[in-house]
C-alpha cells in the first residue's frame, strides 16, 4: 500500500494526504476525514523515512540515560517514553555509562539523523553539548546542568529541599555526627548534593565541625567502598546521608558484613527512591526525585521548542522530600559498636 492508493480511494491529491498525515498545512476536515477513513480502511502506516524528509526533520526524540542498569532511570524512561508515544513521535535510546566522550559522540550522531529533538538524562557534561545545541538548532532538554537558551531548555531536580528533609530528620533523632556519602566529584549533579548537606549541617549543626565526606561513583560497589573507608575510621558516626539509593544499598550490605545493625548501630538515609529502596532490609529511609513528573515535564519542555524557531527554551524545577522508612532511628547509646574498638 502506497500514498497514491490512499489518494485514489480519498478522491485527493498525494499532496493532500501528505499534509494530512504530517500536519503540514491545513486541510478541510471533511476531506481531512475522507483522508484518515482510507488511511484505516487499508491500515495504512506512512515510511517514516519519507517523512523526514517531507517534514526536513525525523519524528524521532533521543533520549540519553548514563546508565540504563541504575533503577533509577528505567521509571524515567518509561515517563518519557509514553509522552513521546502519545505525542506521535518515537524514541530513540542511548546509554552513555557515564562517558562525556560517548556522550557526546551520540549527540553528534542524534543531530545527523535529524531527530526532533534530545533529551538528555545524564550526569556527565561537557559545555561542546551546549555548544553542538546552539550550533545546529537542536531543541535540547537538560537535566540539571543550569542551562536555558535558544531551543534548550532544564530540569532542576531541587536536591537542597530533600537534603534539608534528611538532616532534619536526623537531628530531631539526637543525631549530631552524620557524615556524607558524596558521588564522584567530577559530575555536577553529585557536587550539588554534597554542596546542599554541607550547608544544611551548618544551619542545623552550627557548633558541630565540618562533617566528613567521602566519595562514591553513584554505583553498588561505590557504596560499599565508600562505607569500608568508614568503617576503617578510628571513630564511627551515627549516621549516613548517602547521594543516591544505590551507593546507600552497598553502605548497608558493607556495615552489616561488619557487623553493625541498622539503624540501632548507624542510621542510613539514601537519595532517589528506587524501587529496591522499600524492599530492603530495613526498608530505606530515602529523598525521593519524582521520577514520573521529571520525564513528563522533560518532554514538555522539549516539545515547547521543537517546532518554534528561535524559541528560548524553559527551566522546571521539580521537589524532592524524605521518606521516613526503618533506616533512621535515634543514635546508639554505646560509643562504638565494632566489636574490636
Amino acid at each position: 500500500m502506497r500514498i497514491k492508493d490512499i489518494a485514489r480511494e480519498a478522491g485527493v491529491s498525494t499532496a493532500t494526504v501528505s499534509h494530512v498525515i504530517n500536519k503540514t498545512k491545513y486541510v478541510a476536515d471533511h476531506t481531512r476525514e475522507r483522508v484518515q477513513k482510507a488511511i484505516k480502511k487499508f491500515n495504512y502506516h506512512p515510511n517514516a523515512h519519507a517523512q523526514s524528509l517531507a517534514l526536513g526533520k525525523s519524528k524521532i526524540i533521543g533520549l540519553l540515560v548514563s546508565d540504563i542498569a541504575n533503577p533509577f532511570f528505567p521509571e524515567i524512561i518509561k515517563s518519557i517514553e509514553a509522552a513521546v508515544i502519545a505525542g506521535g513521535y518515537n524514541l530513540f535510546l542511548l546509554n552513555t555509562n557515564y562517558e562525556t566522550e560517548r556522550t557526546i559522540e551520540y549527540v553528534h550522531r542524534l543531530i545527523q539523523m535529524q531527530v526532533a529533538g534530545i533529551i538528555l538524562m545524564i550526569a556527565e557534561f561537557d559545555e561542546e553539548l551546549i555548544e553542538e545545541a546552539k550550533r545546529k538548532k537542536t531543541s535540547f532538554v537538560f537535566q540539571d546542568l543550569g542551562v536555558v537558551g535558544e531551543k534548550v531548555s532544564n530540569i532542576v531536580l531541587d536536591y537542597a529541599a530533600g537534603i534539608d528533609e534528611a538532616v532534619q530528620h536526623l537531628v530531631s533523632l539526637g543525631h549530631t555526627d552524620i557524615i556524607h556519602i558524596a558521588g564522584a566529584h567530577d559530575i555536577h549533579s553529585a557536587g550539588v548534593r554534597r554542596q546542599a548537606f554541607t550547608d544544611s549541617m551548618k544551619r542545623h549543626l552550627p557548633k558541630a565541625i565540618s562533617p566528613k565526606i567521602y566519595e562514591g561513583d553513584f554505583r553498588f560497589d561505590g557504596g560499599r567502598l565508600a562505607a569500608s573507608r568508614v568503617l576503617a575510621e578510628k571513630t564511627l558516626p551515627t549516621a549516613v546521608i548517602v547521594a543516591n539509593d544505590l551507593m546507600a544499598l552497598g553502605a548497608i550490605q558493607e556495615f552489616k558484613a561488619a557487623g553493625l545493625h541498622i539503624p540501632r548501630d548507624i542510621s542510613i538515609v539514601g537519595f532517589d527512591d528506587i524501587s529496591f529502596a522499600s524492599l530492603s532490609e530495613p526498608a530505606l529511609t530515602t529523598i525521593c526525585s519524582p521520577r514520573v513528573e521529571i520525564g513528563r515535564r522533560a518532554y514538555e519542555a522539549l516539545v515547547l521548542t521543537i517546532d518554534k524557531p528561535h524559541q528560548m527554551g524553559i527551566e522546571i524545577r521539580v521537589p524532592t522530600y524524605l521518606i521516613k522508612r526503618e533506616s533512621t532511628a535515634p543514635p546508639r547509646a554505646s560509643k562504638d559498636p565494632r566489636p574490636d574498638r
